[in-house]
């Protein structure tokens, strides 16, 4: 599901964006036409599957490779959130979008969140996907780092032993995908374990945009309890369970999340939370 070494559809375009002073190269995959749409994946890795498909059926869609990760021969290191707001703020920049729509799943919903409690004026939706749980101080979250990697699967997927598992779990017998799964893991954990500063709680309130909040019932990463509890620290939010999934609800269940997202999306703005 990665795009690491496969062919993308051929609606989908790639763009390195030089940010950082040229330093950086910033690999982003591009589909569809409309109102922008920046996607902002979690650790998992940069791809493009159905539920970005349907994204872009209506809208620009922009998925971004977080920096370090992958091809995108970014940092291979940044020391904490602050760096990642740069980035991202810069990338837009680069990309031309005044004001857009941002969707981030698991630690892309919290940089999400982060770029929209920083620039709110950038940020004008938010859909944030099962974010990972660093607005709170303390943490509720595993270690995933300390996680044996076979073990993954029934963290974070409501079937563990589904196809998804696949994405978690190379298959033993692949030296490569072995290798790339450790690579980009590892790439991406370095922004996660630990955060210097995770104080997102006391700049949440900045948030004014209109937020969607969309988990899994079944999440054992980030639990649905903790929904509430975020939602009640948003001006102007909304929430959505999603039966029989985890960590991964847009993966594991795309249709109720793609219906979820592309009504917040696309409903007019007196009918959004306020």
């Amino acid at each position: 599901m990665t795009t690491t070494g496969t062919k993308l559809p051929e609606n989908v375009t790639e763009r390195l964006v030089p940010v950082l002073g040229g330093r950086v190269q910033a690999r982003v995959l591009v589909a569809g036409t409309g109102e922008p749409v920046l996607f902002l994946h979690g650790a998992g890795g940069l791809m493009w599957d159905p539920f970005l498909e349907a994204l872009a059926a209506g809208h620009t869609v922009y998925a971004v490779e977080h920096p370090g990760a992958g091809e995108s021969d970014a940092l291979t290191h940044l020391p904490g959130i602050w760096e990642l707001v740069l980035f991202y703020d810069e990338l837009l920049d680069g990309l031309g979008l005044d004001a857009v729509s941002v969707v981030g799943h698991s630690f892309g919903g919290m940089v999400a969140t982060e770029l929209a409690a920083n620039n709110p004026r950038r940020v004008s939706r938010l859909a944030l996907i099962a974010p990972i749980g660093l607005w709170r101080d303390d943490a509720p979250i595993p270690d995933i780092a300390a996680v044996p990697k076979g073990e993954l699967p029934a963290l974070v997927l409501a079937d563990p032993t589904g196809p998804l598992a696949e994405m978690l779990t190379p298959p033993a017998d692949d030296p490569q995908a072995l290798f790339e799964a450790a690579v980009r893991m590892a790439s991406v954990l370095h922004f996660i374990w630990p955060l210097p500063d995770k104080g997102l709680r006391r700049r949440i309130h900045r948030v004014s945009a209109p937020t969607l909040l969309v988990w899994g019932e079944l999440d054992k990463l980030v639990s649905p309890v903790y929904a509430e509890e975020f939602a009640g620290l948003l001006r102007r939010s909304e929430t959505t369970l999603v039966p029989d999934a985890g960590h991964l609800p847009h993966l594991e269940q795309p249709e109720p999340v793609r219906r979820a997202v592309l009504g917040f999306l696309d409903r007019p703005s007196q009918e959004l939370p306020g």
